[in-house]
């Protein structure tokens, strides 16, 4: 049935990089559900996080601020679901809500979903297999395979209700987040071998020490419950880390799959109704995620694989079909833009950016010079990734390693000096060499620091003590 409003449905997933996609150019896996999407809509290029970790980009995806404003700083922060969120707002308007799958934003069975008619959610990061959901009712187990559940019980509540009255559901999914256990569906597809990255055996010879602490080399510290198994004997340093990939490789992009066909269920759901026409269907992750790029897995740096996210969007009554939209943009945005999406106003604290005029070829805001990003824990304990805040530009890239935890939940005690560094994302968007003591960048790397300084007094976040001011800036 035509709404004036569309219904919404936002599909999340956990740690699924954009490169892992067709519409990004994947040449690891295909994702033609995923793609369909994008044909019949918008794929948003440059969307980036804020802060690379699942429950701080979350809420800021919720309440579309940054970090030191909604308080979710790291995995250890739960949020204060009370304050103002896209869905409340929409529930105010007369929307149905409801979210269900992965919270994430609270501990144990401490989860508080608020402003949702509806909300059941698996506990802390939930289970591949017979998950355990929470709801009002109380928590139970489900059997089946997660993805395939969670799909079912939002396309359930989708149908429970006969009334006119627009809807919007978060449908969000664990899948593809560590340890990757397939569905049986799935498993084994992808035996044939995986193209090593370019940057797989990255030495960091010019990065900072800040960046070489990082526990995260897949030829180091991906554990036996990622591998499932015992690698053969009698490798090499080199063909270990190979052998060990693949192992990741296979089942992380199997889980993509069974995303992918779910993806699809939802498609044929709207369509078989009738309602994909009314709908603003969105496919974003909470984060992007390293494949073996410069060795690496997990997330947390400012690194671009970890940075981007993927975001498609289909809804055919206003947004123009087989667009790509390459202006920068980050989750910090998605509230206000699903909100002028449904006539909506937003919430005076939000600090984003609405995209839907640009979105639907229509005049915009002034495109913004760059984003800032900063990721609160240090030397967690597991991947000991450096605290460090950043300024990214459509060229170039800063990066200020604090090494500081502040005495922030979640983080480590320890403290290290601080470090820069910067990209020319132009001449070398592998990022590998890392020029913050070049002298030809000389210039460019202080008005980044007076840009960064200033974006940082806009948002209200401030400067680390050991930050000097910049002498652009002034007195």
């Amino acid at each position: 049935m035509k709404h004036s409003r569309p219904n919404i449905a936002m599909i999340l997933t956990d740690d699924h990089a954009a490169h892992a996609i067709g519409a990004y150019g994947s040449i690891v896996n295909e994702t033609p559900r995923i793609d369909e999407i994008a044909c019949r809509g918008v794929t948003v290029e440059n969307c980036f996080a804020t802060n690379s970790l699942c429950s701080p980009s979350r809420a800021s995806i919720l309440t579309g601020t940054y970090s030191h404003v909604n308080g979710v700083t790291t995995l250890s922060t739960p949020i204060d679901a009370s304050q103002p969120t896209f869905i409340s707002l929409l529930r105010e308007a007369g929307y149905r809500t409801a979210i269900v799958g992965k919270w994430h934003m609270g501990h144990g069975e401490g989860h508080d979903p608020q402003g949702f008619d509806y909300w059941d959610v698996v506990i802390d990061q939930g289970e591949y297999n017979d998950p355990q959901f929470l709801s009002a009712e109380g928590l139970r187990r489900e059997t089946g395979y997660a993805t395939d559940i969670i799909t079912d019980l939002a396309l359930n509540w989708i149908d429970g209700d006969d009334s006119d009255r627009p809807w919007c559901v978060l449908i969000y999914h664990k899948a593809p987040h560590r340890p990757w256990i397939p569905d049986e569906k799935h498993r084994g597809m992808y035996s044939a071998p995986i193209p090593l990255p370019r940057t797989f055996a990255d030495d960091y010879s010019t990065r900072s020490t800040s960046t070489r602490r990082a526990t995260m080399r897949i030829a180091d510290f991906l554990a036996e419950e990622d591998l499932k198994q015992l690698p053969p004997e009698g490798l090499s340093y080199e063909d270990l880390a190979a052998w060990k990939y693949q192992r990741y490789m296979e089942d992380y992009l199997a889980c993509v799959a069974s995303v992918d066909d779910n993806v699809g269920r939802v498609i044929d759901h709207l369509t078989s109704s009738g309602e994909f026409d009314d709908t603003l269907l969105m496919y974003s992750s909470d984060q992007g995620f390293f494949l073996g790029e410069h060795g690496w897995f997990d997330k947390r740096f400012m690194y671009e694989e970890s940075l981007r996210m993927p975001l498609v969007m289909s809804y055919p009554h206003q947004l123009p079909a087989q667009t790509r939209h390459s202006q920068i943009a980050t989750n910090v945005d998605l509230a206000q833009t699903i909100l002028e999406a449904a006539g909506v106003e937003a919430h005076p604290r939000m600090q984003g950016h609405s995209l839907w005029n640009q979105l639907c070829g229509e005049p915009g805001e002034t495109d913004r010079n760059g984003m800032y990003y900063r990721y609160f824990e240090n030397e967690d304990g597991f991947h000991r990734a450096p605290a460090h805040y950043g300024y990214r530009t459509t060229r170039y890239k800063l990066i200020y390693f604090y090494n500081d935890g502040l005495g922030l939940p979640g983080t480590g005690h320890y403290t290290y000096p601080p470090e820069w560094e910067l990209y020319d994302l132009e001449a070398d968007p592998d990022e590998t060499n890392n020029v913050y003591d070049k002298s030809a960048y000389f210039q460019i790397r202080e008005q980044l620091k007076a840009d960064m300084w200033r974006e940082q007094a806009l948002l209200g976040d401030a400067p680390h003590p050991s930050q000097p001011r910049p002498e652009l800036i002034g007195p």
